[in-house]
Order: C-alpha cells, then sequence, then structure tokens
C-alpha cells in the first residue's frame, strides 16, 4: 500500500504544504478575532491541502523534463516512472474538484473563487508563463503562495480587510529572499534545467540588493500587520525581534562563504515565517 500511495503523495510536496498551512491559522484567528470554528478550520486546511497539493502535482507533470536535469528533483516519482503522466493529472484533476467542493461546501463562494484562482495562477502564469521567461519568476510566481492568507481570511469573514492585505504582502516579500536563498544553494542545478532563477542570471550583488528590498518590505508589513490588528506592545517586540534575526543572516550572504550563508538564511526564513504565524494566534488569544 505504501509503495502504491507513497508516490502520488510525493507529488503533493507536502512539506511545502505545510508552510502554507502555516499562514492558513492565524489568518483564520485574525479573521474571527478569537477561536474560529472547528468544523470551518479543519474544512479550509484540508481543502486549503488539497489545492495546493493538486498545484504541486500539475507542476511536477509540467516540469517532468526540467525535473530529470537537476539533482534535487531526480528523484520525484514522474520523473522515476512510479507514476505517469496521465495518472498524475487525473490524481490532479480529483484534488482541484475535491478541494473546491470542501470550500464550496463548508465555507463560502468567495473563499471558493480565491482557491480556484490560486490553483489557475500557479499552474498558467507561473509554472508555464513565468519560471522560464523571467528572473522575476518567484516575485510575482510567489502570489500564489501568499493566497491561502486571503483564502482563510475569506473564509471566516466573507470579506477582505486591511489586514487581510497587509499579511498577504508579508508573506509576498518574504518569499524572493527565502527561494533566492534556495537558488544560490542550487544554483547549478537550475543552470542546468535552463530555469532562470535570479541567482544564475545575476550578480550576487544583485541579487543581495533585491533581497534587502524584499526584506525590508517584510518587515515593514508585518508590523503594518501588527498594528492594524491592535496587537499588544510585546507582539511588536518580537516581531522587531525576528526581524533582526532575519537581518543578521541576509548579512551573512555577502560573505567568504555565501552558500553555506544563503542556505542558512532559506532555514531562518522557513522560521521567521512560522514563528511569526504563531505569534498572530497567540497574540489573538492573549488579550
Amino acid at each position: 500500500m505504501k509503495s502504491k500511495v507513497g508516490p502520488y503523495i510525493a507529488l503533493m510536496k507536502l512539506r511545502v504544504v505545510e508552510l502554507l498551512l502555516v499562514t492558513t491559522l492565524p489568518a483564520l484567528f485574525l479573521a474571527a478575532k478569537a477561536v474560529p470554528s472547528l468544523k470551518l478550520t479543519l474544512a479550509t486546511l484540508i481543502g486549503g491541502t488539497l489545492a495546493a497539493g493538486a498545484s504541486n502535482a500539475f507542476n511536477m507533470i509540467i516540469e517532468v523534463d526540467s525535473d530529470r536535469l537537476m539533482n534535487r528533483t531526480a528523484k520525484r516519482p514522474l520523473v522515476t516512472g512510479e507514476v505517469s503522466e496521465e495518472a498524475a493529472f487525473f490524481f490532479a484533476s480529483a484534488l482541484t474538484l475535491l478541494s473546491l467542493l470542501i470550500f464550496k461546501i463548508f465555507t463560502n463562494t468567495y473563499a471558493t473563487v480565491l482557491t480556484a484562482a490560486a490553483i489557475v495562477f500557479y499552474v498558467l502564469f507561473y509554472t508555464i508563463g513565468l519560471k522560464r521567461r523571467t528572473a522575476q519568476n518567484i516575485v510575482w510566481g510567489g502570489i500564489a503562495g501568499c493566497m491561502p492568507v486571503l483564502i482563510g481570511w475569506a473564509a471566516v469573514a466573507d470579506k477582505l480587510s486591511l489586514t487581510a492585505w497587509l499579511f498577504f504582502f508579508v508573506i509576498f516579500f518574504w518569499t524572493p529572499p527565502h527561494f533566492w536563498a534556495l537558488a544560490i544553494k542550487y544554483k547549478d542545478d537550475y543552470a542546468a534545467a535552463g530555469i532562470p532563477m535570479l541567482p544564475v542570471v545575476a550578480s550576487m550583488k544583485s541579487v543581495e540588493k533585491q533581497m534587502w528590498f524584499h526584506t525590508v518590505g517584510m518587515i515593514a508589513c508585518s508590523l503594518g500587520v501588527d498594528a492594524t490588528a491592535h496587537l499588544k506592545w510585546w507582539a511588536w517586540v518580537i516581531t522587531a525581534v525576528l526581524a533582526l534575526g532575519f537581518i543578521q543572516q541576509l548579512l551573512r550572504i555577502n560573505g567568504s562563504d555565501g552558500a553555506k550563508a544563503a542556505a542558512k538564511l532559506f532555514q531562518w526564513s522557513i522560521t521567521y515565517l512560522s514563528a511569526y504565524s504563531l505569534l498572530l494566534v497567540v497574540a489573538v488569544l492573549v488579550k
């Protein structure tokens, strides 16, 4: 059973989906200004997992040829032949329909439409349209990764507020430094696959400059969320500490061992987003 089910689970890239769920949960709490309904929370998290998994599966189908050229993706199930492209397509389609059905039944039309838009954007605009055509691919493609915040908020409130959009932009600005740090580490892989990630086609000085721009935007929007959500002073302090930690890691990028520093920045970026999301949940609960 594991040998048959495992490859399909691998198509969903659940380790990536985890981060999307991490940002969905605080959006639910912030929108509800309290503990959200358990049924609504489960529906949103399950539906979101299926939607993101569907997007990732479609992504693997489209990129199977380039995945064969990269060491870090060479063991993906479509590359190894554990799953056929036809079977993967039906699997991804089924996940899409099931996720939208869950959102429609257990949340509302607004959240359902946003979910469908996120899938379409990631598959068509990012994977097919942007990824191989511009070094800014992850900047605009990252919008799909910001959508769970809006989806979670809409599922609770059936509308979007300024705080929701600021949280959206926290992730929008967080995404490029996060992925560019990874791209520095796997620069040769992306070059071999012909994918113009910024570290492949630009100098490290240019990459670092753009990382700083997005980091400043991320921190500003994080503080904006704190302000518009009327969080206590201690939440501001913790946000500032997390921001300083991010800055400290980014300062090391221009050192002699940039690849090692980039790997640490990649890990710290995950820590930042996870810790900040947890902070928002706790701040809602501790009034």
